[in-house]
């Protein structure tokens, strides 16, 4: 599928995976539609080519509204779901039993929030007209090597992208009727805005444990990985692990 002179929708595209999943759809032609938390829209790079819709994805109402202005116009036909948070913490800590709000709140947030892009989303992609093969659209989630590798100190993030892989299939499959795809990926440890406070020699220790390349992943590499399932159209139903043979160690 081609996405030039279509819509698109990125979720967390203000920063990170999405700000360079955005900047790569737009270079293929397509017009993005980043949403994002208004506190990241304004720290985000100008780019008069992105239209910026401040949306909180746990809000199925502001989810909606930035559904129905990215559909407007031009066709929506991609929708990339990188809105995420992952905060850490253990069953039993320090502090007592993990806070079971926090727990929540991640889930709501990685899962839930995913879901609801998703569902809300497709319903708009199919009502387009149909391409070849009776194609409408493409969604990809951004899962996570947590979902299968968590270490501790990771078990709510790992059990919300542990959902995103599960629900990747019958997704897939419940949308087929409608020529939309759906797809996850799983990075492994990627050089975003999170890792930017950590020293150097931290880093250093995360890209040795990668057996090859020994470095991290870059947001761009997400990027092209997010270009070439879209444009894959026999690609469905999928999680792909890009992690460099990583495989996460308990701590």
């Amino acid at each position: 599928m081609q996405v030039k002179d279509t819509a698109a929708i990125v979720t967390g595209g203000a920063s990170g995976l999405g700000a360079a999943t955005a900047a790569t759809l737009i270079a293929q032609g397509a017009h993005v539609y980043a949403l994002d938390l208004a506190s990241a829209i304004d720290q985000a790079p100008g780019d008069e080519r992105i239209t910026y819709l401040p949306t909180d994805v746990t809000d199925e109402e502001q989810v909606r509204e930035a559904v129905r202005v990215a559909a407007e116009t031009l066709p929506l036909r991609t929708v990339v779901n990188c809105a995420g948070i992952g905060p850490s913490a253990r069953i039993l800590g320090r502090k007592g039993v993990h806070d079971l709000a926090l727990y929540a709140k991640v889930v709501q947030v990685n899962l839930v929030g995913t879901f609801t892009v998703l569902a809300v989303a497709a319903e708009a992609i199919a009502q387009t007209e149909p391409l070849e093969h009776s194609q409408r659209g493409v969604v990809v989630n951004t899962a996570s090597i947590a979902a299968f590798d968590g270490q501790i100190g990771q078990v709510a993030y790992a059990s919300s992208k542990g959902g995103v892989v599960g629900m990747t299939l019958p997704a897939a499959r419940d949308l087929a009727q409608h020529g939309i795809r759906v797809n996850t990926i799983a990075p492994g440890i990627v050089d975003t805005p999170m890792l930017a406070t950590v020293s150097e020699e931290f880093r250093a220790g995360l890209a040795a444990g990668v057996p090859f390349p020994q470095r991290l992943a870059t947001p761009e590499e997400y990027a092209q990985l997010v270009a070439m399932v879209i444009e894959h159209d026999y690609l469905n139903g999928e999680t792909i692990r890009m992690d460099g043979a990583l495989r996460m160690a308990p701590r």
